[in-house]
């Protein structure tokens, strides 16, 4: 008898994880097909939709489109009171509620200036080098560093899996071989 009711239990949550992973892939905002139809098309589109001046509202339903259910976005850095280096994943959706508001009052452009890909059947790496800036015409950045993207292609589009990032320090500088492309 316990058995059968840990076997139903089992069964239950199954199916109510199955349920609640369609929801979340089914609600989700369709994704615009030329955003999504290369590697080179998503990369730009990551770019593009998190990009724009002070006071300018991002389109977050278009940033979402982009992302498998199940992606993270993965900061990483040196934490100045412990010295500990550390990484925190996030969601897309904890990424949009921390990054918003800086966005919003500060302006943000963030603009690939290197790409080095790899990639084997529906799998890609990409590390893409970038620079911040807070006005489209800033000749100076003010923060660079790199985005290790994971993309997977499901046999109709892209998908980011992961942007996992680290941004430059005056004691890790950028390598050279990371601000020049590789041919994709």
């Amino acid at each position: 008898m316990k058995r059968k009711l840990f076997i139903g239990v089992v069964s239950l949550l199954l199916a109510y994880q199955s349920v609640m992973a369609q929801t979340t892939s089914e609600t989700k905002t369709a994704a615009n097909p030329a955003d999504v139809s290369s590697i080179e098309a998503i990369m730009k589109a990551v770019y593009d939709v998190i990009s724009g001046e002070a006071g300018q509202k991002r389109d977050w339903n278009r940033f979402r489109s982009l992302f498998h259910p199940n992606a993270r976005m993965i900061p990483s850095g040196k934490n100045p009171q412990t010295g500990t280096f550390g990484a925190r994943a996030l969601t897309p959706e904890e990424y949009i509620k921390r990054s918003e508001p800086f966005m919003e009052k500060e302006g943000f452009f963030e603009r690939e200036i290197a790409r080095r890909t790899d990639s084997y059947g529906n799998i890609a790496q990409v590390f893409s080098t970038y620079a911040s800036f807070h006005k489209a015409d800033d000749k100076k950045p003010f923060a660079r560093g790199i985005n290790s993207f994971q993309l997977l292609n499901d046999g109709k589009r892209w998908w980011v899996i992961t942007i996992y990032w680290q941004g430059e320090t005056p004691e890790n500088p950028l390598p050279k071989k990371y601000l020049k492309s590789n041919k994709d």
